[in-house]
């Protein structure tokens, strides 16, 4: 009964709350850092990142475990917890399959952005076929995580900041206008590829420590 209780009073906004403000905390500190002209190895400003250390791109590795608990004690546990890891490694597969399909300059066909951006959204939906409260939360906490960063790359393009949330690849042979570059650089990438990897990632991560600790029969039962 308290474990049904329990459940009941778990919402999707209080799950994520704290992870979304320590992510929103990360996001501010790495554009303060950046304008600042500190350390590259913490703040690079390089095009993607650079692999500076303060960033949240690795962020669901810690909260894709945070979240399978608390489902966990609330009953919302996967049908089948090595299913779900399956799952998601295979979503990781098409999402990649995808990036190449739609933006890589070696593959030229109409329509391939389309096509690549399809595949980059149908790889996370197949959580769902293992554990859907999960793909729920993970979802959320990824639109909460990257809204943020959307807005702050549209003023750091529009101002020219000097980041890496304005910085354009060597190569890149897009569109040219404001607008263009934003959907191409920032909005789609935000909105689309970084929500699939945070619910691949994170449901990755989450499985693994679930099947690891030996509660997925418990959970699933459960559930």
């Amino acid at each position: 009964m308290s474990e049904s209780a329990s459940g009941s009073k778990l919402s999707i906004g209080r799950l994520i709350l704290v992870p979304a403000l320590i992510t929103l905390a990360i996001t501010m500190m790495r554009l303060v850092g950046e304008l600042e002209h500190l350390s590259p190895r913490f703040f690079g400003n390089a095009p993607g990142g650079g692999l500076a250390i303060v960033g949240i791109s690795w962020l669901p590795i810690l909260f894709g475990p945070y979240f399978a608990v608390k489902l966990a004690g609330s009953g919302r546990g996967p049908s089948a917890v090595w299913k779900t890891f399956g799952l998601s490694l295979l979503g990781m597969a098409i999402m990649f399959a995808g990036g190449i399909v739609g933006f890589a300059q070696q593959v030229k066909f109409p329509g391939r952005e389309i096509v690549g951006v399809l595949l980059m959204v149908l790889g996370p939906t197949l959580v769902t076929l293992g554990w859907p409260a999960l793909f729920k939360v993970l979802v959320a906490y990824g639109y909460a995580a990257r809204i943020p960063v959307a807005i702050v790359m549209f003023f750091a393009m529009r101002g020219h900041w000097g980041t890496h949330y304005d910085a354009l690849p060597p190569n890149y042979s897009g569109p040219t206008s404001f607008f263009g570059q934003y959907m191409m650089m920032a909005f789609l990438p935000q909105m689309v590829m970084w929500i699939a990897f945070t619910v691949l990632v994170g449901a990755l991560a989450g499985s693994l420590v679930t099947a690891l600790a030996g509660r997925g029969k418990t959970m699933g039962a459960a559930a």
